[in-house]
């Protein structure tokens, strides 16, 4: 249950980029700048963090996972999950259950992405507005804030740092309704890297026993 909840928080941060509405002029400059700046990386790698808290601010839990992107590809390590796309097909991989789920890569159905996360995430029923700029770690951050226009949404506000020098996503932090708060921060970033395509597809003979589930 408490992967299903991992999940399904990502996939709500994700979400957030794929959909925001530029509000405020100065907060979509900075949102293109990300944009145009990562669209310049032929690979990234990245570690991040992820918290979750309670109303209080009681921390939960706490996980890290990693990150490879290269093209249309991805990689993702994360709480006991391997998921692996190859720009077509999409493997999730269950450690505990030794288990992995193959699926088609539908580009038409509006399936969101790590990419997206950096590359399209402006587009209709978020306002989002520039609160300033806070130094964390030494370095000087840009933060928005997101407001979901359907009130209806599990969350109620979004703030996203980002690194002002890298022009980089560097955390977002997601409060929903029901009192939680997710975040996730970039710990560090490797860019243009060398990464071979087969670093992006399941390997099935590096996992003895393995269940295969293809819904292709």
């Amino acid at each position: 249950m408490m992967k299903k909840i991992y999940l399904f928080a990502l996939s709500s941060v994700i979400t957030l980029f794929t959909q925001a509405q530029a509000s405020d002029p100065a907060a979509k400059a900075i949102l293109d700048g990300v944009s145009a700046k990562f669209k310049t990386f032929t690979t990234v790698q990245a570690n991040f963090s992820y918290k979750v808290e309670n109303a209080s601010g009681k921390a939960l839990s706490t996980k890290t996972g990693t990150i490879l992107m290269k093209g249309t590809r991805y990689k993702v390590n994360f709480s006991g999950q391997e998921i692996f796309c190859n720009g077509t097909t999409i493997w999730n991989y269950d450690k505990a259950a030794n288990e992995v789920t193959i699926s088609k890569l539908d580009a038409s159905s509006g399936m969101v992405t790590p990419q997206k996360l950096f590359t399209n995430f402006y587009d209709k029923d978020f306002r989002y507005i520039f609160n300033g700029e806070k130094t964390v770690n030494g370095k000087v951050m840009q933060e928005i804030e997101l407001t979901p226009l359907d009130k209806s949404k599990p969350f109620h506000k979004v703030y996203v740092q980002v690194d002002k020098k890298a022009k980089t996503i560097y955390s977002t932090r997601v409060l929903e309704n029901a009192g939680n708060r997710y975040s996730y921060s970039v710990t560090s970033m490797k860019t243009n890297i060398a990464m071979t395509d087969n670093q992006f597809v399941f390997d099935k003979t590096k996992y003895p026993g393995v269940e295969e589930v293809d819904l292709r």
